[in-house]
């Protein structure tokens, strides 16, 4: 049962082969035995895991239960979940119980599954390494020197040791992907505004979309097709018809006429030979499959660091200030007066990387530097957007590499932010384009590490997305893979 998909365990659950209540207990325990080596989740309760179980229960025995019911899954710790911590790894949210269920949690209850816990992260979503969670690091199953990626290292890590079939996430410049890649899982994210940012604390609003890991590109179309849709508490999202992200998954679709696209920005310098190596072996499996391939260029690609470490921090500094220790969260116990209280309450309870975004930002949106740093990025934005645009009238999805290494060690890029932000540069362009993209696994470098490769799609393709992974994965076992226990 720990490696079944989905659908394997939908089959057992129906077939009476073991219940909910075991199912859930199968995982706990695993939790229990083995994550102290990784460090994935924050918060494990039992009790509600259980009790929840057991409402799964007495809906598969009264012949109610949907294709999710009775599942396990994780949560990153950056949705609100009614009665348990909701943290976003930091100390200024490490006492806050939640008093209502983000979206994404909402939709997922009410389908049937169940909640294992909350799974570690970045503070605030803000890193690449999970290595700023206030509650320690969080290690890559792989290797426990490595990091897992971040922001959403924990969800990534506990779906590749099996700790959980699947885990949401959050993806504001690669938060899915990266994780995803370096821990040889799949990982989706979708089209901005496709999934509600209610319930979801946010980092940077115009970038953040909620998404999910699964050990196949089958099990997250399983897991994204209840999770989207409209939802009118959030001005954000899209009021459209919701997809069916499986349906080119069960009609077996093809890949033949698919034109893959591969953008020369993203196989320049700085790529490592192993993951090279590793992404021409990947597209080589796709030539066989009937797809061809096309050179295309994103002239601006090599702007998208820049841009987003202007916008992002920009809104993160506006998202940031409700958290001042008036209402709820961390607040300092000694202070002189009101604005005393705001500046030890944040000095104590922002760790250093949420600091500096939060100076940055405010820095970009100062007088006097509006104009040259915030207006001049959200013109690049424009132009990174537009050149996705022109790349699908020639191609219909794009490829390429998700990180340009593999995971590093943990603390090597700790003392150089830079370093760390460049480990996106594959990955953030999709944000500012508002696009969806997917990290399936295509190999291991010669450190037995995993690499990942990242499919591109034009807005609202997850399923042509999905479907191009999938057919991979029916003809290779990189996803099956996994780390020794």
């Amino acid at each position: 049962m720990i490696n079944a998909s989905l659908t394997e365990l939908r089959t057992a659950l129906d077939a009476r082969r073991i219940s909910s209540v075991e199912l859930a207990d199968l995982f706990l325990d695993r939790i229990e035995q083995l994550d102290s080596q990784l460090n994935s989740f924050i918060t494990v309760d039992r009790d509600h895991t259980r009790r929840q179980a057991e409402a799964a229960d007495a809906r598969i025995a009264a012949g109610t239960a949907g294709p999710l019911t009775g599942i396990p899954l994780a949560h990153k710790d950056v949705f609100c979940t009614e009665g348990m911590l909701t943290t976003c790894a930091s100390k200024m949210l490490a006492n806050f119980t939640s008093p209502y269920d983000a979206h994404v949690v909402e939709r997922l209850k009410a389908a049937g599954m169940v909640t294992l816990g909350k799974t570690n992260m970045d503070e605030f979503a803000m890193g690449s390494s999970s290595e700023s969670s206030f509650f320690g690091v969080t290690r890559n199953p792989w290797n426990t020197e490595r990091i897992p990626g971040g922001s959403s290292g924990g969800s990534a890590a506990a779906v590749a040791a099996r700790l959980s079939p699947v885990a949401t996430g959050s993806d504001t410049g690669g938060s899915i992907r990266q994780p995803a890649a370096m821990t040889g899982v799949t990982g989706i994210k979708p089209t901005y505004g496709t999934v509600s940012r209610y319930g979801m604390i946010a980092y940077a609003s115009s970038f953040d979309q909620a998404g999910v890991f699964g050990a196949s590109a089958e099990d997250c179309a399983q897991i994204l097709s209840t999770m989207a849709g409209f939802d009118p508490r959030d001005s954000t999202s899209l009021e459209r018809p919701t997809d069916d992200y499986l349906k080119d998954i069960r009609a077996d679709k093809p890949l033949n006429g698919l034109r893959i696209g591969l953008p020369t920005e993203f196989f320049g310098d700085g790529l490592a030979e192993d993951i090279r190596v590793a992404l021409e072996r990947a597209l080589d499996e796709y030539r066989k499959l009937g797809a061809t391939t096309v050179e295309v260029s994103l002239p601006n690609a090599q702007l998208a660091v820049p841009a987003y470490y202007v916008l992002a921090p920009a809104e993160a500094s506006s998202n940031l200030s409700r958290f001042d220790g008036v209402r709820y969260g961390h607040r300092a116990a000694e202070y002189t007066d009101l604005d005393d209280m705001y500046r030890k309450t944040r000095s104590e309870g922002f760790g250093a990387e949420v600091k500096r975004r939060i100076l940055i930002g405010t820095y970009v949106l100062s007088h006097g530097y509006y104009d040259a740093y915030y207006l001049q990025a959200q013109k690049l934005r424009r132009l990174i957007s537009e050149d996705f645009t022109r790349a699908f009238e020639t191609c219909d999805i794009l490829a390429g590499p998700v990180t340009p290494t593999t995971a590093w060690k943990i603390g090597e890029k700790v003392d150089d932010p830079v370093q760390m932000y460049l480990s996106d540069i594959y990955t953030l362009a999709l944000n500012l384009a508002g696009l969806p993209g997917l990290s399936l696994p295509c190999g291991f470098d010669t450190g037995k590490l995993p690499v990942g490769l990242q499919l591109i799609g034009n807005h609202f393709d997850e399923a042509r997305l999905l479907n191009v992974a999938h057919r991979y994965q029916q003809v290779t076992d990189w996803h099956q893979r996994r780390p020794t226990p």
